[in-house]
């Protein structure tokens, strides 16, 4: 049986499962989209865009396990897409205090100017794909989730 057939969960506690497939569908719908755009019209990756995202917002860069635990992702595939990034010369590496056993990242110019380029066109699709959402209900719902996750966040 097909998962969108199945009759809606009901009973205590089926209002918060009901949410969180609809927020696992919403952003795995967008994300889609925005994967095929991306490679579409730049010719890159989620995964690139989002390293690039958090060193454009870290101009004085950042070391490679901050990256990594920011982007929620394991250093091995941060490294990958640093070297990438390194190669085209968008990213510089550094390592910190010559300490061989850390690096530090940062945008380069060309990066920086390249990444809000893409980020613009970024911003537009997100304003297209969430257009039926009131800039209220967008203020609403991010205050609501920001809570939700200063609930969980730190458990480990």
């Amino acid at each position: 049986m097909v998962a969108g057939l199945l009759p809606a969960p009901a009973g205590p506690g089926k209002d918060r499962l009901r949410l969180w497939i609809r927020l696992l569908r919403a952003s795995r719908t967008v994300e889609a989209e925005l994967r095929e755009r991306l490679k579409k019209e730049f010719n890159t990756t989620l995964p690139r865009f989002d390293v690039m995202a958090a060193l454009y917002r870290a101009p004085d860069g950042m070391l490679m396990s901050d990256l990594s635990r920011f982007l929620l992702v394991s250093n091995g595939n941060v490294t990958g897409i640093v070297d990438r990034l390194v190669s085209e010369g968008l990213v510089t590496r550094a390592r910190r205090n010559g300490d061989r056993r850390t690096s530090m990242v940062r945008l380069t110019e060309e990066g920086s100017k390249s990444f809000a380029v893409i980020a613009a066109a970024h911003e537009g699709w997100i304003g297209e794909l969430l257009a039926k959402v009131s800039e209220e209900d967008a203020r609403r719902l991010t205050g609501m989730l920001t809570s939700f996750r200063s609930n969980w966040e730190g458990r480990e």
